[in-house]
């Protein structure tokens, strides 16, 4: 299992990161400032770390300097609110791999996770199983006996693999909510039963069943 290191003082944003990670696969450590963030490394380097430039004690971009001359050279995903050119730039030379600008798509940061380690020749596997069903991580594609291969939209496949990454628990509307559409999203729309309609069309309506009062799991 690799291990991502998040490196983000707002609360919400790193609680929403990890919850994230930890249903995608990942062990996931989260560091409030720069200082937990260094010792956190220097006490065993993570597969990959997700970097806000704002932390409270250094810039981020002081603390990757920082973490490159001492020869750490595990992948550094950049999530930030600068947005400017100088910045991201700033941000690859101070040995960044990735760049990604809040507001932020989880199911991006999740792309950029997977690539990243994947070039580092830590990648994880490629097929989730559960059952009868398939879902091919890199093509997005569900493969089933009796409906054969479907093509999934981001939100379908973030959604099908929410489920099948914990296929004997029960996800809540809510948590599906944060973990595919972000923290952000309008918490009153039915915006969760509509794509488990979708999904339900492309990969069988009995294997994705509806928990009453609880949210729903596969089957």
């Amino acid at each position: 299992m690799s291990r991502v290191l998040v490196a983000e003082d707002e609360e919400r944003i790193a609680r929403f990161v990890e919850r994230g990670l930890r249903a995608a696969g990942y062990a996931v450590d989260v560091a409030g400032d720069a200082t937990q963030a260094l010792a956190a490394v220097r006490a065993g380097a993570p597969d990959l770390m997700v970097l806000d430039l704002g932390l409270p004690d250094t810039d981020g971009l002081d603390l990757l300097a920082v973490l490159r001359g001492e020869g750490h050279r595990m992948p550094v995903i950049v999530l930030t609110a600068r947005d400017g050119v100088a910045d991201k730039v700033a941000g690859f030379e101070r040995g960044a791999d990735d760049y990604i600008t809040k507001p932020f798509a989880f199911e991006e940061l999740l792309a950029r996770v997977r690539a990243r380690l994947r070039d580092s020749g830590r990648a994880e596997a490629q097929e989730l199983v559960h059952g009868d069903l398939r879902l091919d991580l890199r093509t997005r594609r569900a493969v089933t006996p009796d409906l054969g291969t479907a093509e999934l939209s981001a939100r379908e496949f973030a959604l099908l693999e929410a489920l099948m990454r914990h296929p004997g628990a029960i996800r809540s509307r809510e948590e599906l909510l944060d973990r595919v559409w972000g923290f952000d999203f309008d918490p009153g729309s039915n915006v969760v039963e509509v794509y488990i309609r979708y999904l339900r069309k492309k990969v069988g309506a009995g294997r994705i069943r509806t928990v009453r009062g609880s949210g729903y799991a596969m089957n």
